[in-house]
């Protein structure tokens, strides 16, 4: 299971890309609204989360979950107790936590950044506390997993099927959808 936590202005591209590359690739992915099943991005999108946050299970079947940026939803996503529990569940269980653009910031504020390499939105490099930041479209370190924003969606996205389903799925893919032709 693969959670995908929107917040009140998540940045679209950078949430459904992803979920949209994972499903392609078989995986069982679930958006969770925080707040409600129905959460509008930052460019007035309205999306229905599949699950809402207090439908979501912290268990052995939790492989990954992935935090999208934007604003305000960032700081929504890290306001929440929900996801912040989701969050200390993966890092106490080494279970896979992507984030990209701002979200990265949450993982920094909460000390999992320490010693780590990870890449963000310009700007946001300070809030990644106690981490090397590094200006590439996506990185992982150990089982964290970040890209730098909106135009890095579709690298992220495979990145992620590549970790999960390894690099041959993830070029199967990106050929298949045309990426890398």
């Amino acid at each position: 299971m693969i959670y995908i936590f929107l917040a009140e202005g998540f940045e679209e591209i950078e949430a459904l890309t992803p979920a949209d590359c994972l499903r392609r690739a078989g995986r069982d992915v679930r958006t969770v609204g925080i707040g409600g099943r129905i959460i509008t991005g930052s460019h007035g999108i309205a999306v229905q989360a599949d699950l809402t946050e207090d439908e979501i299970a912290l268990d052995d079947a939790l492989e990954m979950i992935v935090l999208p940026g934007g604003m305000p939803g960032t700081r929504n996503l890290q306001r929440n107790p929900a996801v912040r529990r989701a969050i200390q569940f993966c890092a106490e269980q080494e279970r896979l936590i992507a984030a990209i653009c701002a979200a990265p910031s949450i993982l920094g504020e909460m000390g999992l950044l320490n010693g780590k390499t990870a890449t963000c939105y310009p700007g946001f490099e300070p809030e990644l506390t106690g981490c090397n930041a590094v200006a590439v479209p996506v990185y992982q370190d150990g089982r964290i997993i970040t890209g730098r924003g909106p135009g890095a969606a579709m690298d992220f996205g495979l990145k992620l099927v590549a970790v999960l389903n390894g690099e041959q799925a993830a070029e199967k893919l990106a050929s298949q959808m045309v990426y890398r032709a």
